[in-house]
């Protein structure tokens, strides 16, 4: 009996979005007009190329970047929560899939000390250059209309329990753990017996309602939360079963 966790990051695990967060490190915290301009829907990537060479510019570097990283705080509950996981990973294995980037999220939850409660981390690969700028790719090529062109979260969390079928393991339940509209396609993917857990008041949670509105629920349950409390207290009755 095993549960697998899947889980969002930005605004998910922590409580701000990361890309918008490093705009702190930028001269007077703040983007120029037109660079903020920039951003074309579906190409959040590029933009944040474009972000981070600005930084790079800037003679922002690697270490000031991290200190400003690491200074974003967890959601409510959530390091209970993960420290709850931890406890517990003989019951669950449990992955992000992010459209962050993997400097990032390695940067946070190795501070936290959270890093080893995740069997993957599924998000935009992310390097510093030989001359010290951040550069982020698309995490992979895919066919999904709904989804922004680096990223379908869908098509990663199919991949992944295929990949674990073929080393013969199977879940009880998946439970999927997000808050943006970029989580809907996965949720979409879920079966039956598995549950959405959309955090409250965010766009996730609009949309799995205007579904069911439109007579076209989704096939799993729903369960909403608003603090990480919320998520413990469903696992704990879940290992209880």
């Amino acid at each position: 009996m095993k549960f697998l966790l899947v889980f969002d990051f930005d605004h998910t695990i922590i409580d701000e979005n990361s890309d918008t967060w490093i705009v702190k490190c930028a001269p007077e915290r703040k983007l120029p007009n037109e660079l903020r301009n920039s951003y074309q829907p579906g190409h959040w990537t590029e933009y944040m190329g474009r972000v981070f060479v600005y930084l790079g510019d800037n003679g922002v570097k690697e270490d000031e970047m991290k200190r400003t990283m690491t200074t974003i705080p967890f959601t409510a509950g959530m390091i209970d929560l993960l420290g709850f996981i931890g406890e517990n990973k003989e019951l669950f294995d449990c992955i992000i899939v992010s459209d962050s980037n993997t400097v990032f999220i390695d940067w946070i939850l190795k501070a936290a000390d959270f890093h080893k409660v995740f069997d993957e981390v599924f998000t935009n690969p992310a390097a510093f250059s030989s001359t010290g700028y951040l550069t982020v790719q698309h995490f992979h090529a895919h066919h999904c209309a709904k989804c922004p062109k680096n990223l379908c979260k869908r098509k990663v969390l199919k991949e992944f329990l295929d990949k674990q079928l073929e080393r013969g393991v199977s879940y009880t339940q998946t439970v999927y753990i997000g808050d943006g509209g970029n989580d809907l396609c996965p949720v979409m993917f879920l079966k039956k017996n598995d549950i959405a857990m959309p955090r409250q008041g965010y766009t996730l949670e609009k949309k799995i309602s205007q579904l069911a509105q439109s007579l076209s629920p989704v096939q799993c349950s729903v369960l909403v939360w608003s603090s990480a409390i919320d998520i413990m207290s469903y696992l704990k009755l879940l290992i209880k079963e």
